[in-house]
């Protein structure tokens, strides 16, 4: 689950993240989430790193038409809607409690031509990866997904069995700690890793990932 441990009385406007929807204009449509706070807490409310993925998969930087797409610790499932509008056939997961609220804003922002398209289902990291096909994606999506040190290996352990050598991992997310850094070491002992993009007034970050045989540095 796309759960980061901020201060709620810090710097990173958490006012904004306490209202019960926040609204965004991607892809064409309006798209209206719903936030709960109170409920599931920063699992439940829309981080910097999936606006401003989103912002770059609307520039057309990667086709994704037609592709199939899976996001991980998806959330509120802004990414996974917004991959939606766009033409991907998408998988959009998170742990099983997040599932009926992430439910609901998929159905609730996706017109009906489009809600055969994305699919929520259940993934925890590391747990029951056989219930989906190693390979099948070309695609895989995370906004805000690297915070925990203790999920490091579980969630390397699943974009492994996720990747084909075809597949395109993207990672949004901020650059806060030295814990931060050490996945992105332990990722490129796997992948090919570049930056492809930097917001600098969210100080956000995506990086890309591709399987293969030469591993080349951040």
């Amino acid at each position: 689950m796309a759960l980061i441990p901020y201060d709620e009385n810090g710097v990173w406007g958490l006012q904004k993240l306490h209202k019960s929807a926040s609204t965004y204009h991607f892809a064409n449509h309006t798209i209206e989430i719903k936030q709960n706070w109170k409920q599931l807490g920063v699992a439940a409310v829309v981080w910097d790193a999936a606006v401003v993925l989103c912002s770059y998969l609307e520039t057309g930087a990667m086709d994704l038409q037609e592709r199939s797409v899976i996001e991980l610790g998806a959330g509120t499932g802004l990414v996974g809607i917004v991959a939606t509008l766009l033409g991907a056939h998408v998988t959009i997961t998170d742990r099983a409690v997040a599932l009926e609220f992430l439910e609901s804003n998929i159905q609730a922002n996706l017109p009906s031509e489009h809600q055969s398209r994305a699919v929520v289902k259940e993934l925890t990291w590391g747990r029951n990866l056989e219930n989906f096909s190693p390979g099948k994606f070309d695609f895989i999506l995370g906004a805000d997904i690297i915070y925990l040190e203790e999920t490091f290996v579980d969630l390397l352990e699943t974009l492994e069995h996720l990747c084909s050598e075809h597949t395109t991992i993207l990672l949004s997310c901020r650059i806060r700690y030295e814990r931060d850094q050490n996945f992105l070491k332990m990722l490129k002992g796997h992948f090919s890793v570049h930056e492809v993009h930097h917001d600098p007034s969210k100080d956000v970050h995506i990086f890309k990932a591709q399987k293969s045989f030469h591993k080349e540095d951040l």
